[in-house]
């Protein structure tokens, strides 16, 4: 169960919109705090409609991400056209409480953020991940059937402890030596836990399949310098013709290197599949 301190209004439980921004810390089922926000959208203030209509966007972001950083808002902005947006920071970033195991517990945070969307009125949810919110939501999706209504993950990992390429080497050295933890707390804001995955967490390849009948969309750019194209197309092979994939041409890694008109796409979906 996720709590949050500042509790929805009861006309907005009722379906009345709510019409102005919200900022809460949620608290997860392990107990750990979730700084998070609530962006009603444009959408919402046709008064002639309730919050139910609409649908929500519960946004992940990546790692060394946060609620407050510049891309998380631009993709924040750019979903609000097409209807409500959760953003939050995850466990060990930005002003949330607790430390980072760079994909595990943070299926928890996740939970968190589409309770409360719930909470608020919304009848239907659309998780969009990026990168290691990506892997996130996938796992999330496929280990809380029912919760979401449409999946979207954007530049994630297919597997755990890739190495294959230069930014992925100096990832793991920033996860797994106490100096590169360091570098991540005073340097990104990033707190990191010091013990290993015990046990390995289910890997989003193996978490793909059990997400049907939800519907699940991967996103990747073939320009990608974390992880190379092998990675969507394990994911969309896993998901066989329950998930569709756009492989985007140009296209980098996650928040930074989606367009606007990308997210826009991605509203489109979410909004035409979420039932």
């Amino acid at each position: 169960m996720a709590r949050s301190t500042v509790r929805p209004h009861s006309e907005t439980t009722r379906g009345t919109p709510v019409r102005t921004q919200l900022r809460t810390f949620l608290r997860t089922s392990d107990g750990v705090t979730i700084d998070a926000v609530y962006d009603p959208g444009a959408v919402v203030y046709d008064a002639s409609r309730t919050s139910a209509d609409h649908p929500v966007f519960v946004v992940a972001h990546g790692f060394t991400g946060a609620v407050d950083r510049p891309h998380v808002r631009r993709v924040a902005r750019a979903l609000a056209r097409f209807g409500a947006v959760v953003t939050f920071s995850f466990r060990g970033h930005g002003a949330s409480g607790g430390r980072s195991t760079v994909g595990d517990r943070e299926v928890l945070d996740v939970a968190a953020a589409v309770r409360w969307a719930r909470e608020l009125g919304h009848a239907r949810v659309g998780t969009v991940g990026f990168s290691m919110g990506g892997s996130v939501v996938l796992r999330h999706a496929a280990l809380h059937p029912r919760q979401t209504d449409a999946v979207v993950s954007v530049s994630a990992p297919a597997r755990w402890y890739y190495r294959g390429t230069a930014p992925m080497r100096r990832l793991h050295w920033l996860v797994t030596r106490p100096e590169g933890r360091v570098v991540s707390r005073y340097g990104f804001r990033t707190r990191i836990h010091h013990r290993d995955w015990d046990p390995v967490p289910l890997s989003p390849v193996e978490a793909v399949p059990r997400i049907a009948p939800t519907p699940l969309l991967i996103v990747h750019g073939d320009a990608d310098g974390y992880f190379p194209v092998d990675h969507p197309r394990m994911l969309a092979a896993a998901a066989a013709d329950q998930g569709e994939l756009w492989l985007e041409p140009g296209m980098g890694h996650a928040e930074n290197a989606a367009s606007d008109a990308l997210l826009g796409r991605i509203g489109e979906w979410v909004v035409a599949r979420a039932g």
